[in-house]
């Protein structure tokens, strides 16, 4: 074997395709592409990605519900996966100018797109208005700009409502996004029936996204939802749909007892003040105060059993609403197209992230840092670390004598923080200067959410592949700029 997977011993093994493990196996393949396009290069694989889609598409066609799928575009920005995306049929959640821009010129059309920026410019709701894509606004002053652009451009905007503040088991749920779900009712009826203050928006769905990934949470939402919808049919308002947006489980780990071993392994090392387990010891949230162990873990939750297809069934099942009926039965019997906006889950073994060693040292601690031709904003997300092992790529063959060597992968800023993997990664021996790294499944918001042209660094290349059979050749690896 060609490749080896880090730390032998506490583990977090990824879940590792098999499209992967044929690309790990072949070392000229990557010279060749790291060579073409540089380090680093992200990796996507088209096939993996419709694989996901049909997947979801199954449970809303098992409860015979109308559904629709939104790729979060946020999540990746290659060009490939919108047009394969609407290529398979599925449509495509926006954020940005740029990423309407983009999905429509790739075919984008009104039942394909969304526009659900945080901030929305004037700019972006002419251009929504102009292609009639939905758009979902978040509060009054969105509701009066897209009013006094729809009317001077004498059109029909196209808008859903996106509701917040959900009573969930007696404790409200806190949003800075949206109307709140106690008052909005009332809002809808002032503005769009009584004095019809917005008679040139369309009101044509609710939409609700909510932080953290409570099944039983997102359950009680849709229900509230689906009876604010019945509520308002008495005042003939033509709502088609209720959009469930994204934040749906995915698991990345083989093992759950390698999940549960790294958590109580990481609070141990910051009650024990120990540096061999994570870069400088970082507690990765946990910290020690007053002699006693304080916080909670601030990455991704990498291992759930209930991620994907049974995430979502969960949802659809959930029935703790007076009429004792399922979501999803309530849903078909109002007639109301079921939406979600899948981002990380639907690119769930759709990439990986392969970079070039550059430089090892040792610093005044003794530990080994590892310089790899990347920096730590094309590998970055919101958690406080990625926690898979990565695959190493040796040029040269492992040798029975050599020592094993615990390594940090650092990255190409000038700050002390550009550490690229904050546990601390067990090799066989030490990585080479041109040896390769391979991160795996990082096509969900690691490769581009935060990714950064400081120090005028080039940004990482993107190559999109479509293959599943055959061996891989790098004539078969397109760049996404040519998409």
């Amino acid at each position: 074997m060609n490749y080896v997977k880090g730390n032998k011993e506490n583990s977090l093994t990824p879940i590792t395709s098999t499209w992967i493990k044929e690309i790990l196996e072949n070392k000229s393949l990557l010279n060749e592409l790291m060579s073409t396009y540089g380090s680093p290069i992200n990796i996507h694989h088209l096939p993996s990605f419709v694989n996901n889609i049909k997947k979801f598409q199954q449970v809303f066609k098992n409860k015979q519900v109308d559904a629709q799928l939104f790729y979060a575009r946020k999540a990746n920005k290659s060009k490939g996966l919108v047009k394969k995306a609407l290529e398979t049929g599925i449509g495509v959640d926006t954020a940005s100018f740029k990423e309407l821009q983009q999905s429509i010129s790739l075919g984008g059309k009104t039942d394909t797109l969304v526009l659900t920026s945080a901030i929305k410019t004037k700019e972006q709701i002419e251009l929504a208005i102009d292609q009639q894509i939905p758009i979902v606004l978040d509060n009054n002053d969105e509701c009066e700009l897209t009013q006094q652009i729809a009317q001077q451009k004498n059109a029909k905007a196209l808008i859903a409502i996106r509701v917040s503040g959900f009573i969930v088991d007696g404790e409200k749920l806190y949003s800075r996004f949206g109307f709140d779900i106690e008052t909005v009712k009332e809002y809808i009826l002032q503005h769009f029936v009584k004095d019809k203050t917005y008679h040139s928006l369309e009101l044509t769905g609710l939409h609700f996204h909510l932080d953290g990934y409570s099944t039983h949470q997102r359950g009680i939402a849709l229900h509230s939802c689906l009876d604010l919808v019945e509520e308002l049919k008495a005042y003939h308002l033509p709502i088609r749909f209720i959009d469930m947006g994204g934040g749906i489980l995915m698991n990345y780990l083989e093992k759950e007892e390698e999940w549960l071993s790294f958590k109580e392994q990481l609070k141990n090392s910051v009650k024990e003040q120990k540096e061999d387990l994570t870069f400088n010891g970082t507690g990765l949230g946990y910290e020690m105060i007053n002699g006693k162990l304080e916080g909670s873990l601030k990455t991704y939750p990498y291992f759930n059993k209930i991620n994907g297809q049974l995430f979502i069934e969960e949802v659809l099942n959930n029935k703790q609403h007076n009429s004792g009926l399922e979501n999803y039965k309530r849903a078909n019997q109002q007639q109301i197209q079921l939406r979600i906006e899948p981002g990380r889950s639907l690119l769930n073994q759709v990439g990986i992230t392969v970079a070039k060693v550059a430089h090892r040292k040792q610093d005044a601690k003794g530990q080994w840092l590892v310089g790899l031709e990347m920096n730590m904003s094309q590998m970055l997300s919101s958690s406080a670390d990625f926690l898979l092992d990565p695959y190493i790529i040796y040029q040269d063959e492992i040798e029975d004598h050599q020592e094993e060597v615990k390594v940090y992968f650092t990255g190409a800023y000038c700050l002390e923080r550009d550490i690229l993997l904050k546990r601390a990664i067990q090799l066989p021996k030490l990585p080479a200067i041109g040896d390769t790294v391979v991160f795996v499944n990082t096509a969900g918001y690691m490769m581009h959410f935060f990714e950064t042209e400081a120090h005028l660094f080039e940004l990482s290349t993107n190559l999109i592949y479509e293959k599943t059979l055959e061996v891989p050749q790098a004539s078969d690896f397109i760049d996404d700029n040519l998409i």
